[in-house]
């Protein structure tokens, strides 16, 4: 199904944060959005528009009067991902632990709970890593979603700041 006309009398809804206020750019082949401020472009076909300015490459199909997500399909998930995953985590939550047992700070000194923080800070770094390639992996737009939500609170912020 071909994209309907874009045009700045009758702006489509955004679709990434939903607002009504995709339109035109002039004299370039995209679409941006008012709200969320970001930059799409139909692909070849004129079927589908592709987010154009972020690294996670989003694609949204017109039907029936919305925006439905195109998925390029999840990325094969073998049995290997899990334990790697694991070790990753654990193996140098592990050796900072060991280092902490086998050479732990005297007792009663200032800093004598550095070592279950820097466990912590550890496990919690590499955790954070493994969230984030599942996030990159499955294309979830978690950090523009987020963006457009402060982004909005933003401007209802001014616009109750300035009410009367």
């Amino acid at each position: 199904m071909l994209l309907p006309p874009l045009s700045a009398s009758q702006p489509l809804p955004c679709p990434l944060c939903g607002s009504p206020t995709l339109a035109e750019l002039p004299l370039m082949e995209a679409a941006s959005c008012r709200t969320c401020e970001h930059i799409f472009t139909p692909t070849c076909d004129r079927t589908a528009l592709e987010l154009a300015d972020a690294e996670v490459p989003l694609t949204w199909v017109w039907c029936r009067g919305r925006w439905q997500r195109q998925w390029r399909g999840l990325p094969a998930v073998t049995w290997l991902y899990l334990p790697l995953a694991l070790g990753f985590v654990s193996l140098p939550t592990s050796i900072v632990a060991a280092g902490a047992y086998w050479f732990p700070p005297l007792p009663g000194s200032a800093l004598a709970w550095l070592p279950q923080v820097w466990i912590g800070l550890t496990a919690i770094a590499h955790l954070a890593c493994v969230l984030w390639l599942c996030l990159e992996a499955y294309q979830f737009p978690l950090w523009l979603y987020l963006e457009a939500l402060s982004r909005r609170w933003r401007r209802q912020w001014r616009y109750f700041r300035t009410a009367p």
